[in-house]
């Protein structure tokens, strides 16, 4: 390939120093060529290669460097065909010599300059560079006036042939494309193509001249439009005239009707004083009428106050009356039924005397029927069941304490089984949580990602990668993906519990990119996600050494790496790791975050797990977390794995074991309860029979007392003793109720008299209480009479006032502002024009101010409407007339010139013609 300055005779090119020769071209990403530099030679280069190794890649670089369009190259449709597969985006940067007499602005390059061009999935860029690099310029004219200046042509198959330009060249048979190939290349083409432009720029030109003259058409019509508006002006100041008459008329027409308006009110006037008298007359009348309702109301009130005072007492006796009525009936109802219960009393106790008498009778009978052999025979009964009641007691205490025995072996048996079942219950759960906990191990040594949040994470980052358009930002999470340990396992759980809620979050830039996240984690079905907005810009943060806790002990923050410093930021900033000290053991914590006193300390943790801090006086010790499992930020899970088969082949073992010991214990548990059921049986018979021989044994005493105690003397004579006593309290009471009813006789006479007494009362108050209310009702009457009088009264007051009177002042002060107002009018109309001369005018009889006013409004709008379209004066339209037409008279003058000058331009134009006809034939 040789460069696009290169001659066909090297060994005579001069040795002087020359512009334009490409030094350097160097490719990125650019088709086949990841990162490829060459350094050309000042003459002839070649480049040589397999097919397929990308030499023409090369050539079509240098195409794309001088502007090339990615079709002109025929070996792709758009730039970012050019990207290599796998990338975002390419670079060509071509280095062009820049010395001697052809140099390009060589105070501005220096002596060499650099063609950059860029090219994304989107968009491409060509940047200007000088020998320095920097950038100069970035417009495509500034390339354009590059290649014109070293008369580089891509498109020229002389400077650039690419191999489809050559098969074309070379394989075709056609003298038509062969002649257009030269036609070409000796830039026969490009000068047939200036002569183009050359004609279309005089065809243009001739268009636009005549397209001038023809803008003298609207400027010709403009004079005719002038001369119009002159004429229009003229007719206008007719209309001003007319209007001045019409004000002139208006102003003594307002004074005419002043004066018409005037007599029509001093009229009124006096039809409305005229109104006053009767309005009065009323007025007086309904005055006398309310003193004589007035006078008839206080009589009626008086009679009203007496008739009121004996109804008062009537009624307040009627009230004593029907209170003692009352208390009476009340009195009697309660004797009566102290009667009823006393009579109730009475018949009880003799029915007690009776139930006595019986049983004396029955005693007598019983023990007449009882013997003495009868009673021997009874007391041998009494000795023999009293043995057989001690020995079935006997068996029945050696049954039950049998049983209890047993139901308590029986009850340490279950307790025992329980405690094993229980056991056996811890070892399978702790197995099951094992096992979970290793295919957790499995599922992160598979996937790292997963310790941070199972398999909602994967899901969430899949759902993440799907978006990715819409962050500002990519989200970075989870943290723990992010981070490591140095020391290994030794921190494992104490990070664990000091940052283990902040390893499963994500961070994000701004509150938008936090709301994608938060859609995302809800199509993800991860719920409650942690996210953490952060600014990604912010470098890592350099902690000063006097803020840190000043201890010999690791920080979670020494502890933790990370090649992101937004990671290790968060975890400053959110999760406080640089104040978080690390310790070995129990006893070391405690010295650390409660004696030393240490400064900028804000928790201790210890390896296995204790976290500890301190709150002014107050001390704080949290034992490990039994759900924390350490672990998730190792770098190798196979020890971990191994030991918790470990502990689950154990776990198993001992479950197996207890689910033995619980078998030998169920059977020992099933022979105990045949055992106590068998001798559960036998007690509950020997306990009936217990209580058989019991109760018969009962039975036989009662009946024996029943006989030994038959009709004893002593018990006789104490029933008749208390049937003695009943005969005289029966008597007592009876002699009580003689007199108890005789008090509810007198209690009923009462009630009946007052109750005559009250009917009497209400019978003679009747009538007073009637007048009374007869009364009430004549003064109601009056009272609204009253009342109708006063209205009407205030009814002609409020005429008198709101209407006479007022419609009077209102007359009167109107007749005053029309007096003014004449005076007035008359005075500005003298101002306007005086009486005489509108008198002699014609005078303003014939119109009221009314339609003079309409008239003028019209001549005025039309006046208004006359004025807008002609703003200018007549004058003035008559000088513009005249700049007009002598502006026509220089542009006809101007546009002869130019149409003489294009005369030449063509008659030149034609002789270049017949020169490139010459020059093909």
């Amino acid at each position: 390939m040789a460069d696009s300055r290169a001659c066909s005779n090297p060994r005579n090119r001069p040795t002087r120093l020359q512009a334009g020769i490409i030094s350097r071209i160097r490719l990125e990403n650019f088709m086949c060529h990841s990162n490829l530099e060459i350094e050309f030679g000042d003459w002839v280069n070649f480049i040589t290669g397999q097919n397929g190794s990308g030499k023409s890649a090369i050539l079509t670089a240098l195409c794309v460097a001088f502007g090339s369009r990615a079709r002109g190259t025929q070996r792709a449709n758009s730039m970012r065909d050019f990207i290599k597969t796998g990338c975002s985006s390419a670079l060509v940067q071509v280095e062009i010599k820049n010395q001697g007499e052809d140099a390009f602005k060589p105070e501005t390059y220096g002596d060499a300059m650099i063609v950059e061009r860029r090219i994304s999935e989107s968009t491409s860029s060509i940047t200007l560079k000088n020998w320095q690099g920097k950038k100069v310029g970035s417009r495509k004219e500034d390339l354009r006036e590059v290649i014109e200046h070293f008369n580089i042509d891509v498109e020229n198959p002389c400077v650039i042939m690419s191999q489809d330009k050559s098969r074309e060249f070379l394989h075709s048979g056609n003298a038509k494309d062969k002649f257009k190939f030269f036609f070409k290349a000796t830039l026969l083409q490009q000068v047939d193509d200036l002569l183009k432009g050359i004609q279309n720029q005089l065809n243009g030109a001739t268009e636009l001249v005549n397209n001038l003259e023809k803008s003298l058409r609207p400027i010709l019509k403009e004079l005719d439009e002038l001369q119009e508006k002159i004429k229009n002006m003229e007719f206008v100041e007719e209309i001003s005239q007319q209007v001045q008459l019409l004000k002139k008329k208006l102003a003594w027409s307002w004074v005419y009707d002043a004066d018409k308006k005037l007599e029509v009110q001093n009229k009124l006037i006096e039809k409305l004083k005229g109104r006053i008298p009767t309005c009065q007359a009323r007025i007086d009348q309904q005055h006398s009428k309310m003193k004589e309702l007035s006078d008839q109301l206080t009589k009626k009130k008086s009679q009203i106050a007496n008739m009121m005072e004996r109804t008062s007492e009537v009624r307040r006796m009627k009230e004593d009356l029907q209170h003692s009525l009352s208390m009476a009936t009340k009195e009697r109802l309660e004797l009566e039924g102290e009667r009823d219960l006393k009579t109730s009393h009475i018949q009880k106790m003799i029915q007690q005397v009776k139930l006595l008498e019986q049983q004396i009778h029955d005693i007598h009978e019983q023990h007449i029927q009882n013997t003495q052999a009868e009673e021997n025979e009874m007391e041998e009964r009494l000795q023999e069941l009293q043995v057989e009641v001690d020995e079935a007691n006997d068996i029945f205490q050696r049954l039950k304490d049998e049983e209890d025995a047993l139901t308590e072996s029986l009850e340490m048996a279950k307790d025992e089984i329980k405690k094993i079942a229980s056991q056996i219950e811890e070892y399978e759960r702790r197995h099951r949580e094992i096992s979970s906990h290793i295919r957790e191990l499995q599922m992160h040594q598979t996937n790292q990602v997963t310790a941070f949040g199972g398999g909602r994470v994967i899901n969430l980052l899949q759902a993440i990668e799907r978006h990715r358009h819409r962050f500002k930002r990519p989200p970075i999470g989870p943290i723990g993906a992010h981070v490591n340990l140095e020391h290994g396992d030794t921190w494992s759980i104490a990070i664990e519990n000091a940052v283990g809620r902040l390893l499963n979050a994500f961070i994000v830039t701004d509150h938008k990119d936090s709301l994608v996240l938060r859609a995302c984690a809800r199509e993800a079905n991860y719920n409650h996600l942690q996210i953490i907005i952060y600014d990604f810009s912010r470098s890592k943060l350099n902690i000063p050494t006097h803020m840190l806790p000043q201890t010999s002990h690791p920080t979670a923050f020494s502890i933790i790496k990370s090649d992101n410093p937004t990671v290790l930021n968060v975890l400053v900033d959110v999760g406080n790791a640089e104040r978080q000290v690390l310790v070995r053991d129990y006893d070391i914590g405690k010295t650390v975050a409660f004696d030393q006193r240490i400064s900028n300390l804000k928790e201790v943790y210890t390896s296995d797990g204790y976290k500890m801090f301190s709150r002014g006086s107050a001390q704080t010790i949290l034992p490990p977390n039994k759900n924390a499992r350490g672990g998730r930020l190792s770098g190798s899970y196979d020890n971990q794995i191994k030991n918790l088969e470990n502990e689950a082949s154990k776990t198993k073992e001992h479950a197996q074991q207890g689910r033995g010991r619980k078998r030998n214990k169920e059977e020992e548990l099933s022979s105990l309860l045949d055992k106590m059921n068998n001798a559960k049986r036998r007690r509950i018979n020997a306990e009936r029979e217990l209580r058989s021989k019991e109760f018969e044994l009962q039975d036989l005493k009662k009946s024996i007392s029943a006989e030994a105690s038959s009709a004893p003397e002593s018990t006789v004579n104490e029933l008749h003793q208390e049937i003695s006593r009943l005969h005289q309290v029966i008597q007592e009471k009876e002699e009580l109720l003689e007199k108890l009813q005789m008090r509810v006789n007198e209690a009923g006479n009462k009630a009946k008299d007052l109750k005559a007494s009250f009917e009497n009362l209400c019978e003679s108050a009747k009538t007073e209480f009637d007048a009374l209310a007869e009364a009430e009702d004549m003064l109601m009457m009056i009272e609204k009479d009253l009342h109708d009088a006063e209205a009407e009264k205030k009814h002609f007051e409020n005429v008198m006032s709101n209407r006479v009177l007022s419609d009077l002042n209102n007359a009167e002060t109107e007749y005053q502002e029309l007096e003014h107002n004449s005076k007035e009018n008359r005075r500005k109309a003298s101002i306007i024009c005086p009486e005489n001369e509108i008198e002699a005018l014609g005078g303003c009889s014939e119109s009221n101010p009314e339609q003079l006013s309409a008239q003028l409004s019209r001549m005025n709008q039309r006046l208004q409407r006359e004025s807008q379209r002609f703003p200018e004066s007549i004058e003035d339209l008559r000088m513009l007339y005249q700049k007009k037409e002598r502006k026509i008279l220089r542009k006809r003058q101007n546009y002869q010139a130019f149409r003489e000058k294009l005369e030449v331009a063509q008659s030149f134009f034609l002789s270049l013609g017949c020169l490139e006809i010459n020059i093909l034939t």
